[in-house]
């Protein structure tokens, strides 16, 4: 039996649709996100499901297109998360899935953007200086949050870190998603993450990799 995380102030589930809507309410305008996460986001979608539910998702978040490097409001990338989660989430196993699904597309998606190859042209293949590079990706693709990271290298190639996340709107599954999606990228042949929250927008992430 799978137990839903929950929030101990405020007994929400945690990972939900209930906790995209209250997040959308804490969210203003001035807290954006890069066009290139719901341009992935949607594309991974179509791909997934066809055009009209394309359509259908990219209609929930209230604008006619996105632009890669354009801001837009948080609260339409959640208001997609939600759609997304209606749409395909029961071909991903939930919402959760979903959202872990979601933040994968969008590591890869910054990855494969100029920022993204000039990050992992930099650190030379070396695990350790592509994760640390991470807090700093983020300030590059939205307005919000603070956000640190520890790790450690060993010689043989494998290590552990912490990832620590505040005031940020998307679920912790979303960032489980990033961290996914960018060991991945980078070359991990294995590895374990385990994010949880701490606070209604904070959370941290334990991981590691070989």
């Amino acid at each position: 039996m799978v137990v839903q995380a929950q929030d101990v102030r405020t007994g929400m589930e945690l990972n939900t649709e209930r906790h995209l809507a209250h997040n959308i309410a804490l969210s203003t305008p001035e807290n954006t996100a890069r066009g290139m996460f719901f341009n992935g986001t949607l594309e991974a979608v179509r791909r997934m499901a066809g055009d009209d539910v394309a359509r259908r998702c990219r209609e929930a978040t209230g604008e006619r297109k996105h632009v890669d490097f354009f801001s837009y409001p948080v609260a339409s990338f959640l208001r997609l998360c939600l759609a997304v989660v209606e749409n395909v989430g029961p071909r991903l196993g939930g919402c959760e899935q979903t959202l872990r699904w979601i933040g994968e597309q969008s590591s890869r998606d910054f990855l494969s953007s100029m920022a993204g190859k000039t990050m992992l042209l930099l650190a030379g293949g070396n695990m350790k200086r592509i994760l640390s590079q991470l807090p700093s990706s983020y300030r590059a693709a939205v307005s919000y949050g603070e956000r640190t990271l520890t790790c450690t290298q060993e010689p043989t190639g494998g290590g552990t870190g912490r990832f620590v996340i505040k005031n940020d709107f998307l679920p912790h599954a979303y960032h489980e998603g990033i961290l996914r999606g960018l060991l991945l990228e980078a070359g991990a042949r294995t590895f374990q993450i385990q994010g949880q929250a701490t606070g209604p927008l904070d959370s941290v992430y334990d991981f590691s990799w070989q």
